[in-house]
């Protein structure tokens, strides 16, 4: 986490230790500083009003709510869903729990850049399609999707456009109004706030069945007490994360590519980008393949070195599960599924520490 983020988050755990939803001191204390927080939040993507921001305990919560609370809500105008076959399992899961209730989900197949065809969007919307959820980016491969043309195909249909945007906000410019977005997921830790806390943003005028049960809190869309600590440290992380913040994250990251592809390859290393390695891709995740080179042997000796990479999404890497993105963009057969690492960069990386990457991986492929 920023230390701006930790030293708000501990301040406001000393002297904010009030119930939002009480009517006492302590409790309007707690009241001021959540609707102060989320007036920050709404700004940041272009909410018509604070009230379209829910808190929740991060992305996970908040796709399972746009996807099975809309579901739900909607399932009397229809029971057609439409994703992609490369989301995050946070979105996934709960179309498979879907398909368990009646729903039909279709998955969109990607191409070997990991993108869809948007021409298979507009064929697979129906009259009784209810949900498009399609991400902003993807968290393997960094593909990302083009969600303002996506936006304006779902706001011609009867359905509501959903995207995970968890790998992207904090990084690109996200505008629901701009880009017709019903609801969106995001996760505070994505820009150095904390974990267990995110929001979901919903359209003023939609409603969605609430899929946590109890009390009145966030404005009736989801129940339990509010993490004020985290909410105040997500507002932080969010007030610190300027537009030239943000535009100097970005193209680190970007140099940080190539000068890790580049290095590798002088250096005699047989490896290939998955995906594409261009600045419309979101610029902080890269995924590689090293050809005839076991990812989990290289995982092994990388950890050994004390650097951190993945064969796949951070949330799933521990399982032996062969990458569903890899697989989709490449066929099931494909020795990249095998064969790849995904690196990530973020705020306090240097180019001295992708040099000692480059460095390792040398030495390990080559010994």
């Amino acid at each position: 986490m920023a230390p701006a983020v930790i030293q708000k988050m501990t301040d406001t755990m000393t002297a904010t230790f009030g119930n939002a939803s009480a009517t006492n001191y302590y409790g309007r204390q707690a009241r001021f500083v959540l609707d102060n927080s989320r007036h920050v939040i709404a700004q940041s993507v272009n909410a018509q009003n604070d009230n379209e921001i829910i808190f929740t305990s991060g992305g996970t919560e908040s796709d399972n709510t746009a996807i099975v609370g809309t579901a739900l809500a909607r399932k009397d105008l229809g029971k057609h869903v439409i994703t992609t076959s490369i989301e995050h399992e946070a979105v996934l899961k709960p179309m498979h729990f879907l398909e368990t209730q009646g729903f039909e989900v279709t998955y969109l197949p990607v191409d070997q850049n990991g993108e869809i065809s948007l021409e298979d969007l507009k064929c697979s919307l129906r009259d009784d399609t209810i949900l498009v959820s399609i991400m902003t980016g993807n968290n393997e491969v960094g593909a990302k999707m083009p969600i303002h043309e996506i936006g304006a195909i779902v706001a011609d249909s009867n359905a509501w456009f959903h995207t995970d945007a968890v790998q992207a906000y904090g990084l690109l410019d996200i505008d629901v109004k701009r880009d017709n977005i019903d609801l969106l997921s995001t996760s505070a830790h994505k820009l150095n706030g904390p974990k267990m806390c995110g929001f979901l943003y919903c359209r003023a005028d939609h409603n969605y069945e609430s899929i946590l049960k109890g009390g009145d809190q966030e404005l009736k869309r989801r129940a339990g007490t509010e993490n004020i600590p985290a909410i105040a440290g997500f507002a932080e992380a969010v007030k610190l994360n300027s537009s030239e913040v943000k535009f100097g994250h970005c193209r680190n990251y970007y140099e940080f590519k190539h000068q890790l592809v580049d290095g590798l390859k002088n250096n005699g290393i047989d490896v290939e980008v998955n995906g594409k390695l261009d600045e419309g891709e979101l610029p902080h995740v890269i995924n590689l393949w090293f050809k005839h080179r076991p990812s989990d042997v290289l995982l092994t000796n990388l950890d050994l070195k004390g650097i951190s990479a993945s064969a796949g999404s951070a949330c799933t890497a521990g399982s032996l599960e062969p990458s569903h993105v890899l697989t989709a963009m490449y066929g099931k057969g494909s020795p990249r599924i095998s064969e790849s690492l995904r690196f990530s960069f973020g705020a306090f990386n240097t180019a001295a520490d992708i040099e000692a990457v480059i460095t390792a991986l040398t030495a390990i492929i080559k010994k």
